[in-house]
């Protein structure tokens, strides 16, 4: 391979490994439910990272999740207008910025039993984003007697394939076009 050759390749793997890195985030699951689950404990003990993902897993029929100001967290009022309402039974929230997110089940008397959580989501340094890719994140069900559920880490390509793939095909043309 000439020096020429062995530049655009390290180039390409370049911008590989730089849009892999970008588009990863860990996916988070948690059962979502009233009763004997500390659901702060386990977000302290969770990485939580602009581009990870949150996924509430519940029946839609008892339970929903609102996202919350701190005052309505702290006070577990669900009567003020909240910021998002979520409904389906298996709703996803990406988290696009550092900062806190209040979270809070609607139904009467839920919140006050426990059924809350704060996330608190930190910047991402280049260690600490890929090794959140690849290490599990634990669901409190896990922490409680709740019916055991599994969970894991993800990457999330399915939703950054596309924007990977075009800067991808694009770093690919200006390189061979040298």
């Amino acid at each position: 391979m000439t020096s020429f050759s062995m530049v655009k390749l390290m180039f390409m793997l370049s911008v590989i490994f730089a849009l892999l890195h970008v588009s990863a985030g860990a996916v988070h699951r948690v059962q979502w439910s009233v009763g004997n689950v500390d659901y702060n404990e386990w977000a302290f003990s969770q990485s939580f990272h602009p581009g990870d993902t949150l996924v509430f897993e519940y029946n839609a029929h008892s339970h929903n999740v609102m996202q919350v100001n701190p005052s309505d967290f702290k006070s577990c009022n669900s009567t003020a207008p909240p910021l998002a309402v979520y409904t389906s039974g298996d709703d996803a929230v990406t988290f696009k910025m550092t900062g806190n997110y209040y979270f809070i089940c609607g139904a009467p008397g839920h919140c006050e039993a426990g059924q809350k959580v704060e996330i608190k989501v930190v910047p991402s340094s280049p260690s600490s984003s890929m090794s959140g890719a690849s290490r599990p994140a634990l669901s409190p069900s896990a922490l409680s007697p709740v019916p055991p559920h599994t969970s894991s880490a993800a990457v999330n390509y399915a939703a950054s394939g596309p924007l990977l793939f075009g800067l991808l095909g694009i770093a690919s043309s200006i390189v061979f076009k040298l």
